[in-house]
């Protein structure tokens, strides 16, 4: 079995780190390195963010103790290394930072897909790649940047780990130790089921919600209509407000499973269109009353501002 050297502690539950790597400092990136700080894991933290408000601000905010004027200078010299940024720009950066990566550093994302980070680990570091543990924790908000960054994020969220098939037993273990210790809940994944899961439970209602704004707010009275709207509008579009970018990204990166939810939701919606066409009301609430139940039946693992 791998040794890590001997930046990680003698205690199994509680690894510790010399130098942490945020590379992305925004919500996601800023919580963790605030939630690590807070937990004991790292006697020190750099940032990289391509805008150098961000890093002073994460500066001022305590977030990170130090700044980094490149990607390849914050992960040179750490023993922890987390990427923090759409899925479309982990390749690139991993490729920025490869040279400067010590053969025994960890190395995790937050990527929304797994498959394509994969690839992209596999294809950017080569060998390197069995120190790249693909990690997604199911947390967030419709508000990004550093600023909304808490240490707290992580608090009984869902983090899920999609093992690489070179990744070493004690680096998969050393990520899981991590995560629960910044407060999070570990479940293990194989790439491809976590995509066909995500696409199901977080892509498509994001796409549908996006599709709703956009159709209701572009008919002649939408304005008006947006007006009167409740707290169930305000419930059902939250995740409408989401990261346009990230979610191009996250839609282009898993589009194929996304699609074939999106194929599945069609006919449901068809089915309910076609009942009430044909006046088939106590059949409408049959299916109205089976989607009610399952609804009910569901316990949500996260808070209500979670949307990744």
């Amino acid at each position: 079995m791998d040794t890590l050297i001997g930046a990680y502690a003698d205690t199994p539950s509680q690894p510790q780190f010399k130098r942490l790597a945020v590379l992305g400092v925004g919500l996601l990136g800023g919580s963790f390195a605030l939630a690590a700080k807070h937990a004991g894991l790292a006697q020190e933290v750099v940032g990289y963010s391509k805008s150098p408000s961000t890093i002073n601000a994460a500066k001022a905010a305590g977030v990170i103790d130090h700044g980094a004027d490149s990607a390849l200078h914050a992960a040179t010299g750490a023993d922890l290394v987390l990427l923090a940024v759409p899925v479309s720009a982990i390749g690139p950066l991993l490729k920025q930072i490869r040279i400067g990566l010590s053969q025994h550093a960890l190395v995790m994302d937050v990527g929304s897909t797994k498959s394509d980070v994969v690839a992209a680990a596999q294809e950017c570091l080569g060998e390197r790649s069995r120190q790249f543990v693909p990690c997604h924790p199911i947390a967030g908000g419709e508000h990004s940047g550093v600023h909304y960054a808490r240490s707290a994020l992580f608090d009984g969220r869902r983090v899920v780990i999609t093992p690489m098939e070179n990744n070493p037993d004690r680096f998969v273990e050393v990520a899981t130790q991590i995560w629960e210790a910044v407060g999070a809940v570990v479940s293990i994944m194989e790439p491809k089921e976590h995509d066909a899961a995500f696409a199901a439970v977080s892509h498509l209602p994001h796409l549908v919600a996006f599709a709703y704004v956009y159709a209701m707010t572009r008919q002649p009275k939408g304005s008006g209509y947006l007006q009167l709207a409740g707290p169930g509008f305000r419930d059902f579009t939250r995740i409408a407000a989401s990261d346009p970018t990230m979610w191009r990204d996250i839609f282009q990166a898993n589009g194929s499973e996304v699609l074939q939810q999106l194929q599945l939701f069609k006919q449901a919606i068809a089915g309910f269109e076609a009942q009430m066409r044909q006046g088939n009301w106590t059949v409408l609430e049959s299916l109205i009353r089976q989607a009610s139940q399952s609804r009910k039946d569901w316990a949500s693992p996260s808070p209500a501002d979670d949307i990744a």
